[in-house]
């Protein structure tokens, strides 16, 4: 019999997937390409379940012949591998950022007289909605935890925003945009000792104890979905840093960082302008040893921050601590820098790269923040942290309106600035 090319996702599979599966099925031996992890993360988000999940359904279901990886939205190197008779495709990819595939699809089968099949797109069901209604409900401290672990392992490029209390959660949530079909977002939450200290009109001195960052923490969980790092300064003491990393885990905390300082808090944006004192290697290796060991999963993540360019104690200084903590059993490095330019953490990945014992590099490019994402990624970053971008914007915006309304000794003037009282409600539905 003559095969048939069937590109899915089925991530959620619904009757608009079963009608496309039976009129594929009336031409032929079904061959169904079913999208990898990475490729369903590239454009649009990462699937509720594994690639082998969503296969083994899919060899359950009757009428399919065979089904093969397709390692992009992509589907003209199957197609060309294959050289199916047909390819069935809903005519809802006329229109929209997969027509120009459409085309090549029609200009490939071309080569061998092959066909391109387009039953009418099922309307009134969709997996997107149907997965969105689902994540409505929230999730599990389980289910949140290991989803760092896994974007991982799936995206080339995890990005993390700052959030500090539950609005600039749910802003994180769900905040998209549509970059020619591809759907861009954030991938996780950064919950920062700086924005959360600032937000309370505190110093970054460590004035907020990590009970109200626990209280700040639990009320950002509970109207969001997505990961969370926690910036937890320098640990504390070791035994009491065991005691942090048992209760962020207990609340579904995917990661801690930690900074290799001793002494009092100073933020590292400071750098050498203010006293700031290095932990030894000796010292600090302990600490995530003591941390590693009192986590109960093996999803949480202990990621250590190295002061040494920060402190301009060198390259080889920051190498030579990023292999005794890697040894140690941290789960991820974050290099941190304050130059400008960049060109020392650009350095550092180089260096990094090299190391046959590696962990996910995660950086902050709050000073160089002209280095665009790509750039990053293929010096071999793994996590970009944008760590304080939200608190900053919406300051100088208050400031304005507050000035505003002295000025003019009303609020018209700010109207326009200002989102509508129904879209607040709308924001945080009841």
């Amino acid at each position: 019999m003559p095969s048939v090319y069937v590109e899915m996702t089925a991530d959620f599979l619904h009757p608009g997937h079963i009608n496309i599966l039976c009129e594929a099925g009336k031409y032929g031996d079904v061959i169904v390409g079913l999208l990898t992890d990475n490729a369903v993360a590239s454009y649009r988000r990462i699937p509720l379940l594994s690639y082998e999940q969503r296969k083994k359904i899919l060899e359950n279901i009757k009428g399919i012949s065979q089904i093969v990886p397709q390692e992009s939205y992509d589907c003209i190197e199957n197609i060309q591998k294959l050289k199916p008779a047909f390819v069935v495709h809903g005519n809802d990819w006329k229109t929209g950022f997969l027509s120009p595939v459409r085309k090549k699809v029609i200009e490939v089968l071309h080569e061998w007289n092959g066909k391109l099949i387009e039953p009418q797109f099922t309307e009134g069901v969709s997996a997107t909605d149907l997965i969105n209604k689902i994540r409505s409900r929230g999730t599990t401290p389980d289910n949140r935890r290991k989803r760092l672990k896994e974007l991982l392992q799936i995206k080339p490029l995890v990005r993390i925003l700052e959030v500090h209390n539950g609005l600039t959660g749910l802003i994180v949530e769900r905040t998209k945009i549509d970059v020619e079909g591809k759907i861009k977002e954030f991938d996780g939450m950064w919950e920062s000792s700086l924005t959360d200290s600032a937000s309370k009109g505190k110093p970054d001195t460590g004035a907020v104890d990590i009970t109200s960052r626990i209280q700040t923490i639990e009320q950002i969980l509970e109207v969001t979905t997505k990961p969370m790092i926690v910036d937890a300064d320098n640990g504390g003491l070791t035994e009491q840093f065991a005691f942090t990393v048992k209760t962020l885990e207990r609340h579904g905390i995917s990661a801690v960082i930690i900074e290799d300082k001793i002494g009092a808090k100073r933020n590292s944006l400071f750098g050498t302008d203010v006293k700031q004192e290095q932990d030894s290697i000796e010292e600090f290796s302990e600490k995530i040893k003591v941390g590693k060991n009192s986590q109960a999963t093996e999803d949480f993540m202990i990621i250590a921050r190295i002061e040494s360019l920060i402190l301009k104690k060198g390259l080889a200084d920051a190498l030579e601590r990023a292999k005794a903590y890697i040894n140690s059993g941290a789960d991820g490095i974050m290099i941190h820098s304050k130059e400008k330019n960049g060109a020392e953490i650009l350095d550092f990945c180089k260096e990094y790269n090299s190391f046959h014992n590696k962990v996910p590099l995660v950086v902050v490019p709050s000073t160089y923040s002209h280095i665009k994402e790509k750039e990053l990624e293929d010096a071999g970053v793994n996590v970009i942290i944008y760590a304080n971008h939200l608190i900053r914007s919406a300051y100088p915006a208050m400031i304005k309106t507050a000035e505003s309304i002295l000025k003019n000794e009303r609020a018209h003037e700010v109207e326009e600035h200002c989102m509508s009282i129904k879209d607040i409600l709308n924001l945080v539905p009841s």
